[in-house]
């Protein structure tokens, strides 16, 4: 069984989440340790699957004009098989940043990065409304983008 996390484990994995880039010389400086057992820490949390992935945060706008719209999807009684199917399916739109269950009138919410609304209305009859299952769709169109990030709040113990 995995040893409970500490306050420098939650400090080096918070330095992670800014900036997965930094050296374990570098977060070892940020976090108070030496190099040797922050280098050793990282690698038990990576282990032990608190580090899922590592990646690179791409800038949106400097790949061009796209905004961000949130699809509900109303869904019909699956069967576990055109249940698996429709999760393959979203899983394989690249288009589709984000998909979750949910609790109330819709089923599904989905996120997705859209060039713009022509694109989007096709990509709704053409993709969304053709998955296992889907009865309706309701969309909102984002305006702005106030806040975006990955990075999770940790407990300060």
């Amino acid at each position: 069984m995995a040893a409970p996390l500490d306050r420098l484990d939650y400090k080096i994995l918070d330095r992670l989440q800014i900036d997965a880039s930094e050296s374990s010389s570098e977060i070892a400086d940020r976090v108070g340790l030496s190099q040797s057992p922050c280098w050793r820490r990282m690698q038990r949390l990576k282990d032990e699957g608190y580090v899922k992935a590592e990646v690179a945060v791409l800038d949106r706008e400097k790949l061009g004009e796209s905004m961000y719209i949130f699809a509900q999807l109303k869904i019909g009684r699956l069967s576990d098989e055109e249940r698996d199917r429709f999760t393959r399916a979203v899983e394989g739109i690249p288009e589709i940043t984000e998909a979750y269950t949910i609790f109330g009138e819709m089923d599904v919410m989905l996120k997705v990065l859209a060039p713009n609304m022509d694109w989007y209305q096709n990509f709704t009859f053409r993709t969304l409304l053709r998955l296992p299952g889907v009865q309706d769709v309701r969309s909102t169109a984002t305006l702005s983008e106030i806040k975006c990030t990955h990075r999770l709040p940790l407990p300060t113990p």
